[in-house]
């Protein structure tokens, strides 16, 4: 009996993503429908840019040919050198700063931005390497970048940003307009 109701336990625990970080989500991100990014804000203040499940590069079975964090010919994320406690050195970054860009095989590109103001902590090179863990484990493996708000900025970070709540009735407010007009 007892076997029975430790699978049970296993299958309903959440998962880290679920039990450590918070989601918040920004939709239309510039205008742009369905381009949806999920921001993760532990409660060290860290958050960590990853797509929404709603994105159109994790839709329709798409293929992912590039990633490039090359923003501009004089800016580079992956030239972000970051030191100390503090975290010196890490490129600023305000709510509608690139991150990176990514191609998929249709050629078609979509910019991901940081969506919120702080220091660039780290971009996640192994998607460079491994552009389908994107597609695999956006939340996890497969995420943008880690970002730190200023302390002081922290709480109202999340002001101009969605709960799951609320991402989830303009999603089922999308779905409805586009089956209304198909």
């Amino acid at each position: 009996m007892d076997g029975v109701e430790q699978k049970d336990t296993e299958a309903n625990a959440p998962s880290v993503i679920d039990r450590y970080y918070t989601r918040w989500y920004r939709a239309d991100m510039k205008g742009k429908p369905c381009e949806d990014h999920c921001i993760l804000q532990h409660s060290n203040r860290l958050c960590v840019i990853t797509l929404a499940e709603t994105h159109p590069v994790l839709q329709k079975g798409r293929t992912i040919k590039n990633i490039n964090y090359q923003i501009s010919n004089a800016c580079s994320r992956l030239n972000n050198k970051v030191s100390g406690k503090s975290k010196r050195g890490g490129q600023f970054l305000t709510d509608f700063a690139p991150l990176c860009r990514i191609t998929c095989t249709d050629e078609t590109e979509y910019t991901i931005y940081s969506c919120i103001r702080g220091r660039l902590l780290e971009v996640n090179e192994s998607i460079l390497e491994r552009p389908a863990l994107l597609l695999e484990k956006p939340s996890t493996e497969g995420y943008i970048a880690v970002i730190l708000p200023k302390f002081e900025e922290s709480k109202s970070i999340t002001e101009n940003l969605l709960t799951r709540e609320q991402f989830e009735s303009v999603v089922s407010k999308r779905s409805v307009a586009q089956s209304q007009t198909s």
